[in-house]
């Protein structure tokens, strides 16, 4: 039972309702099957018509260790990391303790009655429920008792929240389709532990969830699976791969729906390769011959793979065969942080390989870019002959995310300057490494095309507008300048940065990726304070004129990014060398998704703006 002389101390202090608009976390232990409870939870609320994102942050190495799930839930549409935890549900005994310690004073937490919590902190809101008792009368099944645990939690949090009944049972339905036993044990489980809770927990906090209408034709999804549908729209049809986290559920899922839609109904052939390599190094290997061939390729990865990948990268940068990497970031050096997320392969992705080198590189900050932008990955990277990188991370990748329904391609896939036998028979030949149209970017022929001048060499070494073999030092400045004309001709097709200017902002904010929807909570922070902020959301390397633009028009710059070394602000400096001195960082490094708290304070101490 709960401490209620406590709890009406606590309560007394905030008798306001806080409606749709808390987080709520979820502190069990890895493997022990919470995931499945926690997806209920967040997508019941989700039918509520309430917006809501959610986190798993989880251990690298053995089950048994802490994870926890968190749930956002914002009436006004703020889907990233929020820094303060308003619910604590505390079910691993190894982090209870230090877990309540982070809670404000005000906060709610929901424990096993064995751990005795309301002795660590007297300022939150605690309910004790007797979870191994509940377990015990829902299955006399020994072995199920554990993961029926979770379960209840959901039921006493949807009591006490208010869940409507109808969207939790919708949700377990969903949850376990398909498997009627476990359906009916799960149902009974929640209305078991929402009976107790009604009958013998008295309510002190002030949370709650009412039915809203801002999710209406939006969808939840992590970005692993919407780059994998973005690449299946794209035409993709070489995936090649080596596992590693947390790229490894996008080729798992773009594999699955390869399958369900890329099989000959009439031969039952599949109409695509997939193959998992001996590495990552292998795995670019076979996607670059698959390009060079013609096919639309790609691989997956992360920062470890990417560094394998460094050699064959710059061949296929200077032989100009097209790729795709999607580069889902962790925290490095090293192993580092395998389940955490960071921006920190920017400025190594971006010039990958010796010598001199430059890469396209797409920065989606949404889900929605997830899909969009890999499809135009797969057009740049035709068009351009060149290996193109969509830099997600693990926050955006393997987290849920609300987001809008995609929509179905509208344009032909750009195959770029391919020339057919037709083609040749009229030009009479061609030059494979020559530019002809002042772009940089040359012509090619697919190998197979049915004309004697149709096949070319591939040089990884110098060589000439023919293909042919040199080191003449002109030979090699005229290639050189023609790729460095290619990746400025880039800058014209890449994704635009969004800017949002506001007037008479003296201070602008810079951030690419799922820095995003932080930034954007940040500035309502910061209007609150009375500081005007201008914001520009890169979205793609090469930069294009509009950076400048906006650096000129602003005094100060704050570069906010998730790494130690502002690898952005970096790069920014060396492109516009006359204005670095406007910029300055925001950095965040610590492998959990940047919050906006954090930036609006950082703003305010630099600005030497008192916080209120």
């Amino acid at each position: 039972m709960t401490n209620t002389a406590t709890l009406e101390t606590v309560h007394s202090s905030n008798k306001s309702r806080i409606v749709n608009d808390f987080s709520i976390q979820v502190a069990t232990v890895n493997g022990s099957g919470s995931q499945s409870s926690n997806n209920i939870l967040m997508r019941s609320i989700f039918q509520m018509g309430i917006p809501v994102s959610g986190k798993n942050l989880f251990p690298s190495n053995i089950a048994g260790l802490p994870t926890w799930f968190t749930i956002r839930v914002n009436k006004d549409g703020y889907v990233g990391r929020k820094k303060e935890i308003d619910i604590l549900v505390a079910m691993n005994l190894q982090t209870a303790r230090e877990d309540v310690l982070s809670l404000e004073a005000g906060a709610m937490c929901i424990s096993p009655v064995e751990f005795k919590l309301s002795e660590v902190r007297s300022d939150i809101i605690h309910y004790p429920i007797p979870f191994a008792e509940l377990a015990a009368k829902s299955t006399e099944n020994v072995k199920l008792r554990k993961l029926l645990t979770n379960m209840l939690y959901v039921g006493v949090l949807a009591e006490l929240l208010e869940i409507q009944e109808e969207q939790i049972g919708h949700s377990i339905n969903t949850q376990f389709e398909g498997k009627a036993k476990a359906i009916e044990l799960n149902q009974t489980t929640v209305k078991l532990a929402r009976e107790w809770t009604r009958e013998n927990v008295k309510k002190h906090d002030p949370f709650l969830v009412e039915p809203m209408n801002k999710t209406q034709g939006k969808i939840i999804i992590d970005g692993n699976a919407a780059c994998a549908i973005g690449a299946l729209f794209a035409g993709v049809s070489v995936v090649t791969w080596y596992p590693i986290t947390p790229s490894s559920s996008l080729c798992e899922q773009l594999i699955d729906y390869l399958n369900k839609y890329r099989i000959d109904p009439r031969t039952g052939q599949a109409t695509f390769a997939v193959v998992q390599a001996e590495d990552e190094l292998a795995a670019l290997g076979m996607a670059m011959g698959a390009g060079w061939a013609g096919a639309r390729s790609m691989t997956s990865t992360s920062g470890p793979g990417i560094s394998l990948m460094a050699e064959l990268t710059g061949y296929a940068y200077f032989t100009e065969i097209p790729v795709v990497v999607f580069d889902v970031q962790r925290v490095g050096p090293s192993t580092g942080m395998p389940t955490r997320t960071s921006q920190a392969d920017l400025a190594f992705t971006y010039n990958l390989s010796h010598g001199d080198t430059k890469h396209i590189l797409l920065l989606p900050g949404s889900v929605q870019e997830c899909y969009s932008m890999a499809i135009q990955a797969f057009d740049l990277a035709e068009r351009f002959q060149t290996p193109v990188f969509v830099l997600t991370d693990l926050d955006l990748g393997m987290n849920n995310w609300m987001s809008n329904t995609f929509s179905y391609p509208d344009k032909a896939m750009d195959r770029g300057k391919v020339l057919t036998a037709k083609d040749l028979e009229k030009l009479g030949g061609f030059e494979r490494y020559k530019d002809v149209d002042g772009d940089g970017i040359p012509y090619r022929t697919l190998p197979g095309t049915d004309h004697p001048m149709g096949a070319y060499f591939t040089r990884g070494s110098g060589h000439t507008e023919k293909a042919t073999y040199t080191e003449k030092p002109n030979d090699y400045v005229n290639l050189m300048n023609r790729l460095s004309r290619k990746f400025a001709t880039a800058k014209n097709y890449v994704p635009k940065p969004e800017i949002s200017y506001e007037n008479d902002a003296k201070i602008g904010l810079i951030a690419f990726g799922s820095s995003d929807v932080a930034i954007i909570e940040s500035r309502d922070q910061l209007k609150q304070a009375h500081v005007k902020t201008s914001y520009f959301r890169l979205r793609a390397m090469p930069f294009t004129n509009e950076l400048r633009e906006f650096v000129q028009k602003h005094e100060t710059i704050y570069v906010v990014e998730q790494n130690r070394d502002a690898q952005l602000k970096d790069l920014i400096r060396l492109e516009l060398p006359d204005l670095a001195m406007k910029l300055k960082s925001i950095l965040h490094y610590n492998g959990l998704p940047i919050d906006a708290r954090s930036i609006t304070d950082a703003v305010l101490e630099q600005e030497k703006i008192e916080k209120k």
